[in-house]
């Protein structure tokens, strides 16, 4: 007779349950927060792993397991600081005015929290950090812009859209003019703040931010035609069927 094979009463391992998941995003949480403290304060170079591990509050295998190695650390910190800053930009955004009324003052207030979202001595460390090692990393520029600026700038071109759909501005191209008016507001911030070594003046910002709106605003708000402007310079067809002859000399 064959022998009956005896099942295991042995449970299956359980699931992670959520103290277990939640646990695993703090750690997540905390290795990338020292990674971003170590990166941006000894560079690439210089950042050991062992340097985050003992910032962090864990161990060297707990980071590779959660981040993999240096280069995919360095990576994600980047990435994520991009898209945390682009995320204020975009909530700062939502209060775009859709009408022409008190258009000045209003661009301006948006334009303000937008700079001040750019000119945080955290998003300047990470730029200088992501400039310096641009030959290492070729690629991560084009992933910071896809994740970043291209958002910004496509929500902000409708918003635009919107405006000269209305009649309240003048645009033939709102990804352009989105390019514009954001280089109009935040040209001045390197050297305001000496590519963000220094904080910067709040009133000098103000004044910079103000400077821009207006500007963009003078290039992009419908020009009204002046009583009795000739048609032609108001853009209409005016020419004759035939041909135009000088007046006869008397």
């Amino acid at each position: 007779m064959v022998e009956e094979t005896k099942r295991s009463t042995t449970p299956p391992p359980a699931a992670p349950g959520p103290a277990a998941t939640r646990g695993r995003i703090d750690k997540r949480r905390a290795i990338l927060a020292a990674a971003e403290a170590v990166f941006t304060r000894e560079g690439y170079t210089l950042a050991g792993i062992d340097a985050i591990a003992a910032e962090a509050g864990v161990s060297k295998p707990t980071i590779y397991n959660h981040l993999g190695g240096k280069d995919n650390l360095f990576r994600t910190v980047v990435v994520e600081a991009a898209i945390e800053s682009s995320g204020r930009i975009l909530a700062a955004l939502e209060a775009f005015p859709t009408d022409a009324e008190e258009l000045h003052p209003r661009l301006t207030a948006i334009a303000h929290r937008v700079v001040q979202c750019q000119a945080g001595e955290k998003g300047w460390a990470l730029q200088r950090l992501v400039y310096a090692e641009a030959a290492r990393f070729p690629d991560l520029y084009d992933t910071i812009r896809e994740g970043g600026t291209v958002r910004i700038v496509e929500a902000l071109a409708g918003r635009l859209a919107r405006l000269a759909h209305g009649g309240h501005l003048d645009i033939d191209d709102p990804v352009t003019a989105a390019n514009q008016f954001l280089a109009l507001i935040s040209g001045d911030l390197p050297t305001l703040t000496a590519l963000g070594t220094r904080p910067v003046d709040d009133a000098a910002l103000h004044r910079a931010v103000t400077a821009g709106v207006t500007t963009f605003l003078r290039a992009f708000t419908p020009r009204a035609e002046p009583a009795g402007t000739p048609a032609s310079v108001a853009g209409e067809d005016t020419r004759a069927s035939g041909p135009v002859t000088a007046p006869p000399r008397r």
